[in-house]
């Protein structure tokens, strides 16, 4: 390769490497910082007595994709702890709420027919709010007031208000009812009007759901517009819902039996009415529906956490907050300075190792570490910035542990020059043929580690998994590294004065002395 090639692709390398990391840092992007360095919080979820381990690896694996479709929270540490619990560490979570809804929602969604709106909330029954008159059962009963003064008997209607009964399976203190069932006919409570509704067995579950999208304006079943969630039925799903639009269709405008009330966990989130549009006995297509949860911030967020829910189907189970705490990021701190210190010191005896043993040539490998770092801190900051990675403890190390391969990928080098004078060839093509066998050499070692990289980081989980992905990714830039810098900083080096003038050392080679320095 002419010098003009080797200068291009020397100077290409520097400035990829020094010339982003700088612009990132100047701009002011760092690395999101994973629960043990930046803190955050843990929940222990208890799942009820008797449930199956393979129940509970598959309710880990839903959270995980739940809160990881948030994009707020990445890397979290999910794991079952015990028989029946699951341990969820969040990092740098802003809203707690939101994310302990992802992990900790249930997720069992049914549509049902709304038969009735006769039981109302227990504000109603204790009379601090007023009865309405049309749920009221009105008693009169007539009674005897005695003879007046003409002859003629009065009597005087005394009439009664009570409130509505409630069946046996309803709590009383609640108004809803005690077991809740998708197959049978139950009373469940709408949060924002205070209604519980008498609510027939579903039409369509969960399982009709293929997925969900968030969006804005879209029309629902009842008419109107706002955040909504649209979701995706299966071939059976959309034929269930478009019998029962049809169904609902049939009773007049205004009915509440036109109503369909949609359930996620045994709440109502909406109960629209079918659209007046949709005459007596017509379907309302399934590819057209979306659920509407209003217009404002709130809304969004409800829309696309609902939207996360669908697309990840169910929990198996369901669980309670058994406890929850922040987590505090100070021992992560001092163990990331003492790690910091002690891969500092580890880099500069090694840098002073080389520079004593191979002089000129060990520069080359002291720039090139620089090189190595400036690009690895680069990717994991876009990764960080664009793909929401969070570096860990774990991840640090597997950077400290990266430089150690970096480090031996230049000895390798080195000492294959040093076979090549040996045999000898002159100190550049020494160089040229050093490189093409110490290159194929250093891929297949790299390769390895990157195999086993991507396979710790597919299987494992928690930190491990930020381990495994630090370590990956320095595996691949040393190969660019060693490609792009330091085979054009070598042969650049022994084509230059220093070159000429001897100060590149081969020791050992070609039984001289060890303290002899070979020239060009």
């Amino acid at each position: 390769m002419n010098r003009r090639a080797l200068w291009i692709s020397l100077i290409l390398a520097l400035v990829v490497a020094w010339g982003s990391a700088a612009a990132m840092l100047s701009a002011g992007w760092e690395p999101k910082l994973g629960l043990d360095l930046q803190g955050g919080f843990s929940v222990v979820l208890a799942a009820p007595e008797g449930t199956d381990r393979d129940v509970l690896d598959q309710a880990v694996e839903t959270m995980r994709r739940r809160i990881e479709n948030l994009g707020a929270v990445q890397e979290p540490e999910i794991s079952v702890q015990g028989d029946r619990r699951i341990l969820v560490q969040l990092p740098g979570v802003e809203d707690r709420e939101r994310a302990l809804s992802a992990v900790g929602t249930t997720g069992q969604l049914s549509f049902r027919p709304v038969l009735d709106v006769q039981v109302v909330s227990p504000a109603f029954l204790d009379g601090t709010l007023p009865l309405p008159e049309s749920l009221a059962t009105t008693t009169t009963a007539p009674s005897d007031d005695g003879a007046t003064g003409d002859g003629t008997t009065t009597t005087t209607t005394t009439t009664t208000t009570q409130p509505p009964v409630i069946p046996d399976d309803i709590d009383p203190e609640t108004g809803i009812s005690l077991v809740y069932d998708s197959t049978r006919t139950v009373y469940l409570q709408d949060p924002t009007t205070g209604l519980i509704y008498k609510l027939g067995p579903a039409f369509l579950t969960g399982a009709d759901i293929t997925g969900a999208d968030p969006g804005f304006g879209g029309v629902s079943i009842g008419g109107g517009g706002g955040w909504t969630v649209d979701p995706s039925f299966t071939s059976e799903g959309g034929t269930k819902f478009e019998e029962a639009t049809a169904q609902l269709s049939t009773y007049a405008v205004g009915d509440p039996r036109r109503q369909m009330a949609i359930v996620l966990d045994g709440t109502v989130i909406s109960a629209p009415q079918i659209a007046a549009e949709v005459g007596f006995g017509e379907t309302l297509p399934a590819d057209t529906v979306v659920i509407t949860m209003g217009q404002s911030e709130d809304s969004q967020e409800e829309a696309e956490d609902l939207a996360t829910v669908l697309r990840y189907g169910a929990l198996p189970t369901t669980f309670e907050r058994e406890s929850e705490g922040s987590v505090s990021a100070s021992l992560g701190s001092d163990a990331l300075r003492a790690g910091l210190i002690a891969g500092a010191a580890g880099l500069a005896l090694v840098a002073l190792a080389l520079l004593a043993y191979y002089r000129a040539l060990g520069l080359i490998a002291v720039i090139g570490l620089t090189v190595f770092g400036s690009l690895v801190m680069s990717i994991i900051i876009l990764l960080s910035r664009f793909q929401g990675t969070t570096l860990t403890l774990a991840g640090v190390t597997g950077i400290i542990v990266s430089i150690g391969i970096t480090a031996d990928s230049y000895i390798v080098f080195f000492e294959r020059i040093k076979e090549e004078h040996r045999r000898g060839r002159a100190l550049r093509p020494a160089v040229d043929y050093g490189f093409k066998r110490a290159f194929h050499t250093i891929v297949t070692a790299d390769s390895v580690t990157l195999m086993g990289s991507f396979l710790l980081w597919l299987l494992a989980i928690g930190p491990v998994k930020g381990f495994a992905l630090t370590l990956g990714i320095a595996t691949v830039v040393d190969i660019f590294v060693a490609y792009y810098f330091t085979r054009p900083a070598a042969q650049l080096l022994v084509r230059s004065r220093l070159g000429e003038g001897g100060a590149i050392s081969v020791r050992g080679a070609m039984g001289r002395t060890a303290d002899e320095v070979v020239p060009v």
